[in-house]
């Protein structure tokens, strides 16, 4: 197998992978009654606090667009509040509520066993190695034009 096809072989491998870890943890959350989306931002709020909505999209891979739809059904389910900017009027806050933080609490440890579970099977040395080739093909795959 040439150099060319070891990396596509391996783009495919990667994308099956993670399709498959994916396909797992989705049905794990569903279970929880959010979606995947809903969860991203409860656990970004949760973990990094109050985030400006136009952040939001950004720091959880999700397009601009969706943010209003996600961050008014977290609302209205009472998991977030909207929280107006002190210095900025033009900036709204997503402010994580007791409920909210209740909720992640409860499935967060069962959300990260899951994933132990599954990446699990590599060893610690192996999962490092494997971070560090992921981050220098993410930054790679970045810089290209």
């Amino acid at each position: 197998m040439n150099e060319s096809e070891q990396s596509l072989k391996l783009f495919v491998v990667l994308s099956r992978a993670y399709r498959a870890i994916n396909d797992r943890m989705n049905k794990h959350i569903t279970s929880f009654g959010l979606n995947p989306t809903e969860f991203g931002v409860l656990e970004l709020l949760y973990h990094k606090g109050d985030q400006p909505l136009q952040q939001i999209g950004g720091k959880i891979l999700l397009a601009s667009g969706s943010i209003t739809y996600v961050v008014d059904k977290l609302e209205q389910k009472g998991f977030l509040a909207r929280k107006a900017c002190d210095k900025d009027r033009r900036v709204t806050y997503a402010h994580i509520t007791d409920e909210g933080k209740a909720l992640i609490e409860d499935i967060f440890p069962s959300h990260q066993q899951k994933i132990d579970d599954i990446i699990g099977i590599l060893s610690e040395e192996e999962k490092a190695q494997a971070i560090e080739m992921m981050k220098r093909i993410g930054f790679h795959a970045k810089d290209q034009k």
